[in-house]
């Protein structure tokens, strides 16, 4: 065999999965983590579903019970409360004015500022959304497919859109259900 050829056993026949987990990466207890996926410096909290083809970067944070599904990338800076969905091919970001170069010169950490996105608690983020960084996604918000989020979203409102529009505010049932997890009764 030529040195180029490598014979690569098939896919069917692999029974290892293809994950890049880095030692600095914390994960509680009961994760799954799906094949062809990149984890690195971040913090993942217990019984979290991590899908396939997902990066989650350093300074990440996952709550509890959050399901990412697969294609999704969760930069540095993103903080994720307990029980968040992401859907498939959600896109976050962490730099209002991303360049390649500085001075002529490829950019270095050092060039940057991250800024940081919070989604808060039960929210949930419909496949396809990019969300810009800077906002703060309120408990249990919805964002609907294919959005481009680029404020604020309140409290149990659902927004959907490029940009990103109220197109339901804050129901009662999100009211109703936000006392319940605090412990009050309706």
């Amino acid at each position: 065999m030529a040195p180029t050829d490598i014979e690569l056993p098939s896919m069917s026949q692999s029974h290892e999965p293809v994950q890049r987990i880095a030692p600095d990466v914390k994960l509680g207890r009961n994760v799954r983590i799906f094949s062809f996926t990149n984890l690195y410096g971040c913090e993942i909290g217990d019984d979290v579903k991590i899908g396939t083809f997902v990066e989650i970067q350093k300074g990440a944070k996952i709550g509890s019970r959050c399901k990412i599904s697969s294609h999704t990338f969760v930069c540095e800076g993103v903080t994720l409360e307990e029980e968040v969905f992401i859907g498939h091919h959600v896109v976050f970001t962490n730099d209002r004015y991303p360049r390649s170069t500085a001075n002529g010169k490829l950019q270095t950490e050092a060039d940057w500022v991250c800024i940081p996105t919070l989604v808060k608690r039960g929210a949930s983020i419909g496949s396809g959304a990019v969300l810009l960084c800077g906002i703060t996604i309120g408990e249990n918000a919805m964002i609907g497919a294919g959005s481009v989020v680029t404020r604020d979203v309140p409290a149990g409102a659902t927004v959907a859109g490029n940009p990103a529009r109220i197109v339901r505010p804050r129901s009662q049932k999100a009211d109703a259900t936000n006392l319940i997890a605090a412990g009050q009764s309706t």
